[in-house]
């Protein structure tokens, strides 16, 4: 019979991945995380949701983040796109569902330090920052073999490590990809007025340009545009190129000036079909891409990792192995219909707007319309947005949220689980 060496192997050390490693060892499995963590200093930010935010306030990570992320209080949608049916600019406000916030927005290098931090002193988490080399799984176990030729065994393997995951791959589980003929245009600049915690989207006929804010007079830019718009964008120096976001943002936030790195991301999808296999379970990146609209893609991952982490609990708590289809297609079934329901709404908001065809302008300026004359459907809808009705993460759920980052009986676990006797791990790297 085969040594199991943990409980939990975590392939990838990205955000997602590191979320769901923490909320693992919180609840005594013990945990391997296996991945470099060195984050990429680029233009990314991460506009953490309301659900993602307690999340990390119950890992107990949120007081640190926070204090390099700003608040997102309003947002507002502008229709730039010089139809003859435009809808009012619409705002949405968080005190109107009663949150002092929707989100918060961090650089991505700053929030995967934070996390990386925690998880290089978490207990029953030990870190391997080595890459895959290999992944094999039967009904027993899941081995896990090292680039530098170690092999882990574990009764669950969790893919996080992003599009082209070698967990994914080895387990032949399929994907659909998709492109967009698109390209998100990346950047972080600094402006001379005070952006007020607001966060202001313009649709345009090339796709959405959004300006979110940052700590200070700063903000993140990520502007949809045509491929040989982006190109013609990335030819420019910096202070043409800020120049450019400035009039694309019709002087909101005053003068600009680029504070960071540029990028550029040609826009497209995939989504992995199923999300489980044998003894291994996808989330984040490895599970499903999104394009950079409507802040969907890292708090989705953060669900995965939330939402497993709800499905091994219970299954200790009934005596099941973590690692049985019992305990996995349940939860691979629940994230596949969640996340259908996120790719449609964005796939076909970016479509209507790259349409011309008049009715699909119609019907999108009604809908802004819509939301913008009537309360009750308006805060349905950010509500939804925010924290969906469809089976939401018990970490994820408004009454979890700690000032102290902890859940309702102060420490990492609600009352009626029940954390195992998976052994410790003193050291937390190898």
């Amino acid at each position: 019979m085969t040594a199991i060496d943990f409980d939990i192997i975590v392939a990838g050390a990205g955000p997602a991945g590191l979320a769901a490693a923490l909320a693992f060892a919180q609840e005594g499995f013990s945990t391997a995380l296996v991945g470099t963590t060195d984050a990429p200093h680029d233009a990314r930010t991460v506009a953490l949701l309301d659900g993602s935010v307690r999340f990390l306030a119950a890992l107990g990570v949120w007081e640190r983040i926070e204090s390099d992320a700003a608040p997102m209080r309003l947002m507002r949608l502008v229709d730039a796109t010089n139809n003859l049916f435009r809808s009012p600019p619409v705002e949405f406000s968080s005190r109107e569902i009663g949150l002092d916030a929707f989100g918060y927005n961090i650089e991505n290098v700053r929030l995967v330090a934070h996390l990386v931090d925690e998880a290089a002193k978490r207990p029953h988490l030990m870190l391997f920052p080595q890459r895959v080399a290999g992944f094999f799984a039967d009904s027993q176990v899941a081995t896990v073999t090292l680039d530098d030729g170690r092999r882990l065994t574990a009764r669950l393997a969790v893919g996080a490590e992003g599009r082209r995951s070698p967990l994914r791959q080895a387990s032949g589980i399929g994907t659909r990809n998709w492109s967009y003929p698109q390209t998100a245009v990346t950047a972080i600049l600094s402006h001379t007025r005070e952006h007020h915690d607001s966060s202001t989207e313009f649709h345009t006929r090339a796709g959405p340009f959004t300006l979110v804010p940052l700590q200070g007079r700063r903000s993140s830019l990520v502007w949809v545009n045509r491929p040989e718009d982006a190109t013609r964008l990335a030819a420019l120096d910096d202070d043409a190129f800020a120049r450019a976001v400035e009039e694309r943002a019709s002087s909101l936030l005053g003068a600009m000036r680029l504070d960071g790195p540029r990028g550029a991301v040609p826009l497209s999808g995939m989504k992995a079909t199923p999300l489980v296999a044998t003894r291994l379970a996808l989330v984040g990146e490895a599970a499903h891409v999104f394009p950079p609209i409507g802040a969907q893609g890292l708090n989705l991952g953060l669900r995965d990792g939330a939402a497993l982490r709800d499905a091994l609990v219970d299954a200790r708590a009934a005596g099941y192995d973590i690692g049985t289809p019992r305990v996995l297609e349940p939860f691979g079934r629940a994230r596949a219909t969640d996340t259908a329901m996120r790719t449609n709404v964005i796939d076909m908001l970016n479509r209507t707007l790259l349409s011309d065809f008049l009715p699909a302008d119609l019907l999108r300026g009604a809908g802004l319309l819509t939301l913008s004359l009537f309360g009750p459907l308006r805060r349905a809808v950010m509500r939804e947005g925010l924290t969906p009705s469809l089976a939401t993460p018990r970490q994820m759920r408004r009454e979890t949220r700690r000032n102290d980052g902890k859940t309702p009986n102060g420490t990492g676990t609600t009352h009626g689980e029940v954390v195992s006797g998976a052994r410790e791990h003193n050291r937390n790297h190898a």
